[in-house]
């Protein structure tokens, strides 16, 4: 049996800080497509090197952000280029766009500090916000979602009911050392399990390092994990059997930046070298990984799916020579970032 493996990537754009300071206003494409120096480390970056190792992606478009980009829709354009790519372009929502509704928004908003909350949310709100999401997608002229990942990676039971009134079959919105929601249910560490008839494929969750009767726990990202953790993970995975091992990652993670606009950012390296690493990986190791997108996964596992909750372990050492090299190079960073934003 070949393991699937899904590189999910979070597309959206920022608020930039208008929340909090009048004199700031949300951040679109920059925040996507990060340029450095006329080239793209973010949005064109992944795109070419998915390309070059024939790896098959899904990429979760926010689409609530049109309640404030509303004539220009920039998100509508970048969504067309990434389904030209081949990719699966499905739905992603942070509800904190939803608060430029209203006229009053920064009122709202000091009213009401948690904005982006999925947990705990009425499930006729959610309901519209998903909606509101699959009517952006038709307008764009898309193929409608069948996988949903919300915003934080925030989860609840009304969540998964809500999605099951949107007939939207699929989702991927648990990520445990990302959100845990406290109740059992979701307590979703690999696999494919359903909820409210709706399948869940969450960001896998795996145990890095033990000390004695401490344990911690990591979901798997690009950003937060060394490759030779990621490919330790996916080795162990095909020896169980793991049916799906879904990663996630941001085109803004590619980059190191001193501001969301772009104006002083450089190639994030070693960021870059990890996803290359794995799709060469992936490319190289097909006889046991089928590199996938996560609405392919659903429809292949929802007939019979795999509900065994395995909790995968990964190495301390390597996680601690990961944590060195980590912190070394966002040292460099904004050593050289200082650099470059000096005036000459």
């Amino acid at each position: 049996m070949r393991t699937r493996v899904c590189i999910s990537i979070d597309t959206e754009f920022s608020i930039g800080g208008a929340f909090t300071d009048p004199a700031r206003l949300p951040v679109a494409e920059p925040m996507v497509w990060c340029e450095v120096d006329g080239r793209s480390q973010g949005l064109g970056f992944l795109l070419d090197t998915f390309e070059r190792h024939r790896i098959p992606a899904t990429f979760f478009v926010e689409a609530a952000q049109r309640y404030y980009f509303r004539d220009a829709d920039p998100m509508g354009t970048i969504a067309r280029r990434i389904a030209a790519h081949g990719h699966e372009v499905q739905l992603h929502t942070h509800p904190c766009w939803s608060v430029f509704r209203h006229d009053d928004w920064r009122e709202q908003v000091t009213r009401e500090p948690r904005q982006d909350d999925f947990y705990g949310r009425a499930e006729e709100d959610t309901v519209h916000l998903l909606r509101q999401g699959q009517e952006t997608f038709a307008d764009w002229g898309v193929p409608l979602p069948t996988v949903f990942r919300s915003g934080n990676l925030q989860h609840d039971d009304t969540l998964f009911a809500a999605m099951a009134r949107c007939g939207i079959p699929y989702s991927s919105c648990v990520g445990l050392a990302v959100f845990d929601s406290g109740d059992a249910r979701y307590r979703l560490y690999s696999g494919a399990h359903p909820r409210h008839g709706v399948l869940e494929m969450p960001v896998l969750t795996f145990e890095d390092w033990r000390i004695g009767g401490r344990r911690h726990r990591k979901t798997l990202t690009i950003a937060g994990t060394s490759f030779a953790e990621t490919r330790l993970l996916l080795e162990r995975a095909h020896e169980q059997r793991v049916p799906l091992v879904v990663i996630l990652t941001h085109p803004f993670e590619y980059v190191q930046r001193r501001d969301d606009g772009m104006r002083t950012a450089r190639r994030n390296a070693l960021h870059q070298g990890r996803l290359e690493r794995l799709c060469r990986y992936l490319d190289c190791n097909r006889d046991r990984f089928q590199p996938t997108g996560l609405g392919e996964a659903g429809s292949a596992l929802q007939a019979a799916p795999d509900e065994r909750n395995v909790l995968l372990q990964g190495s301390g050492w390597r996680s601690v020579r990961r944590l060195a090299e980590q912190v070394a190079y966002d040292r460099y960073g904004k050593w050289a970032l200082a650099r470059r934003g000096a005036p000459a």
